[in-house]
């Protein structure tokens, strides 16, 4: 049976729906993965028909997608902040409630050539996109696990972002001696008994979930965050909805300035931050 490319993805959307709230784009994704064509040729061309081999790739996707694995991974790449970024099943796949940390550190008043860190870079997400809208910046992106390193450095070698070097760091351990402006991070802060989990069986789990109801990672980094801090340097952690005024506190106990907390696109608090006003 033949179908044109509007009839595949009304098909397809009606299949996805049962596994995301965002079966029209998904469905416009595997179509363009296929085809190898921008959106816009979707529209263009809506009524040319698909050929068996497109169909035969089609209905896979869509199979694999139904048992629950994530589009990210059977594409092979995913989206973030304009960037197009290779992923894996090595560390989590870019989340658009992350582009909030990447705004904020954006609009911070650093110097001109600012030093950043990224810890956990996983993708490389954070680092290349504050690298590439901040080309002065001097961005060090790590990460402990070294599949993770292997992908954030391949991401940053396609993009061409010269501005961004990536190594394998246990958190601060390979940065003794070094001092940032900035310091982000999209650390582990899901609670290990959290039901959200249930629904997120293809990540890592070792990215998502933290002891101490979420915020073993979180304390530390801030904890340590100090002694890697310029005066005026800013630390900037995304964290879960309901964890605001825990990292507040948190700040706030080890001597942070200016701490406050912003909201996500979807209107839960996402990031938390302050200034380390001493030198």
């Amino acid at each position: 049976m033949s179908l044109t490319l509007r009839q595949w993805q009304q098909q397809a959307r009606t299949q996805l729906e049962v596994v995301t709230a965002t079966a029209d784009i998904e469905a416009r994704l595997c179509l363009c993965h296929v085809l190898q064509v921008p959106a816009t040729y979707l529209y263009r061309e809506s009524e040319q028909l698909l050929t068996a081999a497109q169909l035969q790739q089609l209905t896979l996707l869509v199979e694999q997608r139904v048992e629950g694995q994530p589009l990210a991974y059977l594409l092979g790449y995913w989206y973030f902040y304009d960037l197009k970024l290779e992923v894996a099943p090595c560390t989590l796949i870019p989340r658009p409630d992350t582009e909030t940390l990447v705004e904020q550190a954006l609009s911070l008043a650093l110097p001109r050539a600012a030093k950043v860190v990224d810890l956990g870079t996983g993708t490389g997400a954070i680092a290349l996109a504050v690298a590439k809208n901040k080309p002065q910046w001097q961005v060090i992106a790590v990460d402990y696990i070294a599949d993770a390193v292997a992908l954030a450095q391949r991401n940053q070698q396609e993009l061409q972002i010269k501005n961004c070097s990536v190594l394998q760091s246990d958190w601060f351990s390979a940065l003794t001696g070094m001092q940032f402006d900035l310091i982000v991070s999209n650390p582990p802060y899901i609670d290990t008994s959290d039901a959200h989990l249930a629904d997120l069986t293809f990540e890592p789990i070792t990215a998502l979930t933290a002891a101490e109801q979420g915020l073993a990672d979180i304390r530390y980094i801030i904890q340590q965050a100090p002694q890697f801090l310029n005066a005026n340097g800013w630390l900037w952690l995304e964290h879960g909805y309901n964890q605001a005024e825990a990292v507040q506190k948190l700040l706030i106990e080890r001597g942070f300035g200016c701490v406050e907390s912003k909201k996500d696109y979807g209107d839960n608090w996402r990031i938390t931050g302050g200034c380390w006003l001493s030198s």
